[in-house]
């Protein structure tokens, strides 16, 4: 239905009965504006003193008329249709302005860019009547450094080109420039986007990880974006003139996704949302999307909604005070709950069951650890960044079938098997989720459960994958989060995992370096070394702690006696 909107404050009853008027004619398909729609244009703006802007659907219709001020226009929020597969919108849009030399705006070419609009059209006005129309519109290549083409001026009476024509021209056009890639209609294809004030090393390395990320996710990379910047724009995080390059680079290739390595506040992916016409998320979001596909056990799935819950609240800011539940009674006449403070209300009591469901589940696994403990069974439990080995290093020791794969958090749940070390000792080795760089910390909070077995550890085997030449980097961000989860007092050794793809000096230098047992988990002929080191880290700690079990009990007896 078509209306009205913008800055209508302070218009008389029969200035927006005229407006009214206006957004119920429509245009001929295949001119930009008719010649009477275009005097009407220009008597209404010169009446209200105030720009006014049309937009036109390709059938003709006008579906929404728009009252700005004396120098600008603001397009409202548009509905995600006609943009996809990366298509124009279907709409065009045709505004005046006040000024008679006044031409087509680098506002104006945003617009153009960031909404996919068929064209823009700026209406001079010259004593209140129509003067010339300046038409821009998008181009698949840069030609001069510009990604847009301007017409000459014409007047709306003498229009000699097809609109429609034009339009459907450029689509061919954008498609044939668009890259042949296969198009799996279930199957994101993004842009990922990195702004960092950090260096462009730091940047590159984190863009290969959101890289790997996108991948364990299913989503098609077409393109990365860095961008550096002294501070980060409160409003889109990157600069406008960037953001309207994505936008344009989406549009060739296709993209129906951007991808943020930084967390985004909720204002940002809205900003960014309504300027791009893409859909939006950021880096923790795309972790909490790999890790619900991930999740088996019931208690990984409700460790995962929790924590998408938990994302999810701070999002819901939109309010809608049409939607309040009136009540009556005395004292509850009013307003009532609006539907934002219910969705926030139902969230949160979700919240509150998780919480206690995932409570019982942890007293289940408290209860299983006790038992072990009885049985005094030493406990190992492999840590490391994702995609380091741990689950391939615990398939080949223990000869089980745990699903593991190339891929960032492939083995999510945490799995424990009976290993049997070489000198008749047995032990219960375990794997645990992996970690990565600015772990949302709802998530960490989520899986407090799951990392309690670390706790109960009589050993930490810290698997690196020494073949990623960030290798230093992720072992610094392990042993961080060790540190902040306070599990850094517990014994830790060090398994330099992947050595088999290293050359041969550098293999030998990593050995000479004495920083941990070198193995290859696909080979187990590699792992005795590790077996032995670990055997005998575990004997020392069972022996300090029978020794503290001894000290304790004669201190007790010695109590007792002195007592009798």
């Amino acid at each position: 239905m078509t209306k009205v909107t913008g800055n209508t404050h302070g218009l008389k009853p029969k200035q927006l009965r005229d407006l009214d008027r206006l957004a119920q004619r429509k245009c001929v398909p295949e001119e930009i504006v008719g010649r009477e729609i275009a005097r009407s244009l220009a008597t209404l703006s010169t009446e209200l003193n105030r720009q006014i802007g049309l937009l036109v659907h390709r059938s003709g219709r006008i579906e929404t008329v728009i009252v700005g001020d004396y120098d600008r226009i603001t397009i409202p929020a548009l509905a995600h249709v006609g943009t996809s597969g990366g298509r124009l919108r279907g709409l065009r849009c045709v505004h005046t302005v006040l000024h008679a030399n006044a031409a087509v705006s680098e506002e104006d070419i945003m617009d153009l860019a960031c909404l996919r609009l068929d064209l823009m059209a700026v209406l001079t006005l010259r004593d209140g009547l129509p003067d010339l129309l300046h038409v821009v519109h998008l181009i698949p290549q840069q030609v001069n450094g510009r990604d847009w083409s301007t017409l000459e001026p014409f007047h709306p009476a003498n229009q000699q080109l097809s609109c429609i024509e034009l339009i459907e021209a450029l689509e061919e056009e954008f498609v044939r420039a668009r890259p042949v890639h296969e198009v799996d209609q279930g199957k994101d294809r993004a842009i990922l986007v990195s702004v960092t004030t950090s260096s462009r090393a730091e940047a590159e390395d984190a863009m290969t990880e959101l890289v790997e990320l996108a991948r364990s996710a299913g989503v098609e990379v077409l393109a990365q974006v860095i961008q550096r910047r002294k501070q980060l724009h409160p409003r889109f995080i990157l600069g406008r003139g960037k953001l309207m390059e994505i936008v344009l680079m989406s549009l060739r290739l296709g993209a129906n996704l951007l991808l943020f390595d930084q967390e985004l506040s909720p204002s940002q992916i809205r900003s960014v949302t309504d300027h791009t016409d893409l859909r939006v998320i950021d880096r923790t979001q795309l972790i909490l999307d790999i890790f619900a596909s991930r999740a088996r056990s019931r208690e990984g799935k409700l460790q995962i909604e929790m924590a998408q819950l938990k994302y999810m609240l701070p999002k819901l800011t939109t309010r809608d005070d049409a939607l309040s539940r009136l009540t009556g009674g005395i004292g509850a006449r009013g307003p009532g709950e609006t539907r934002l403070e219910v969705d926030k209300r139902r969230i949160n009591d979700r919240i509150s069951r998780l919480n206690k469901e995932l409570k019982a589940v942890g007293d289940q696994r408290y209860y299983r650890r006790t038992r072990r403990r009885k049985r005094d069974v030493p406990v190992i439990s492999l840590v490391g960044y994702t995609n380091a080995g741990k689950s391939t290093l615990l398939n080949t020791l223990t000869k089980s079938e745990i699903h593991a794969e190339d891929q960032l958090f492939a083995t999510l749940d945490p799995t424990s098997r009976r290993l049997r070390f070489p000198q008749d000792m047995e032990v219960i080795i375990t794997d645990t989720v992996g970690f990565i760089r600015h772990l949302p910390a709802d998530l960490l909070k989520a899986f407090e459960s799951t990392l309690e077995e670390l706790f109960e550890a009589d050993l930490l085997l810290h698997v690196i994958d020494v073949a990623n030449p960030s290798w230093r980097q992720q072992v610094t961000v392990v042993e961080r989060i060790l540190a902040d989860l306070e599990l850094d007092d517990i014994p830790c050794l060090k398994v330099l995992n992947k050595t088999d793809r290293l050359s041969p000096e550098d293999r030998l230098q990593l050995s000479l370096s004495e920083e941990g047992v070198g193995i290859s988990a696909l080979h187990p002929d590699t792992l005795e070394p590790l077996l032995l080191r670990a055997q005998e880290i575990l004997q020392g700690v069972l022996q300090k702690r029978g020794a503290m079990v001894w000290d304790q009990s004669e201190l007790l007896q010695e109590e007792e006696g002195s007592e009798g």
